[in-house]
């Protein structure tokens, strides 16, 4: 699919490494543990972050998404979720489409169309039930697609498991979200906070599976994190890290 995108991947990758520098020096001064993993340099201040996080989830977050569980019925909770995952493919269609991916986004672009008019405004998700998987995308992949370095691991209060790219990406992935949009700010808050708390359901047992298996849940974590978005970069098939494709330093030299 050949779009016309280059000017718009160029301006993001030279915006992209600027804000990657700068995040850089802005980040230069925290500690660095003695022999510290390289995709991980900060981890003392990863660690402060992720017990923050778990403090919330387990105050705050958590216990709501228990009770939400519990009184909420299945089919509901399934609907819910069917729901906003439609939103969500919105933006994924839009990623999709900047990549140059043509069959992903001509598949995004008919499962929005089934499950929006089919599936009564995306509550049931009968592209699915067809044999139409949803092909996810957001901004932090389109930008390791141009070329963007991944950056060092990062976690961000609330938000979780990250790295410098994906941060960066973080803006344009909130407000390309549909709900974003949504007026009244009091609608728009309201089903921002039903996305969240279901998100957070749906992952009550694997969070119980995860307290009880990982001797070091932050390394656990941060490792699943750090595959899980390599796999996400090249579709699930990634080449062998020494293998990866290298940015020359002179753009002059690309093919």
């Amino acid at each position: 699919m050949d779009l016309n995108v280059t000017g718009i991947r160029r301006f993001f990758q030279r915006m992209g490494l600027c804000l990657l520098v700068c995040a850089g020096l802005l980040l230069a001064g925290c500690a660095t543990a003695p022999g510290a993993n390289p995709r991980d340099p900060w981890e003392p201040m990863n660690r402060g972050v992720f017990e923050f996080n778990e403090t919330f989830d387990e105050v705050a977050f958590k216990p709501v998404a228990v009770a939400y569980k519990a009184v909420t019925p299945r089919l509901v909770r399934a609907g819910v979720t069917n729901f906003f995952n439609n939103l969500g493919d919105g933006w994924s269609l839009f990623n999709n489409i900047l990549q140059g991916k043509l069959r992903a986004s001509v598949e995004t672009y008919f499962r929005i169309t089934v499950n929006t008019i089919l599936g009564i405004g995306g509550v049931f998700d009968i592209a699915s039930e067809i044999g139409v998987e949803p092909r996810t995308e957001d901004f932090g992949q389109t930008l390791g697609l141009w070329g963007l370095p991944t950056g060092p691991y990062l976690v961000l209060p609330f938000f979780g498991p990250s790295n410098v790219r994906d941060a960066l990406a973080t803006p344009a992935d909130t407000f390309g979200y549909p709900v974003t949009l949504v007026k009244p700010v009091a609608l728009r808050n309201s089903l921002a906070a039903l996305n969240a708390v279901d998100k957070r359901a749906n992952y009550l047992r694997a969070g119980e599976m995860l307290d009880e298996s990982a001797l070091d849940k932050y390394v656990f974590s941060r490792d699943v994190f750090l595959q899980k978005r390599r796999n996400d970069i090249y579709d699930g098939s990634p080449p062998p890290e020494d293998e990866e494709p290298q940015e020359p330093d002179n753009p002059a030299e690309k093919p």
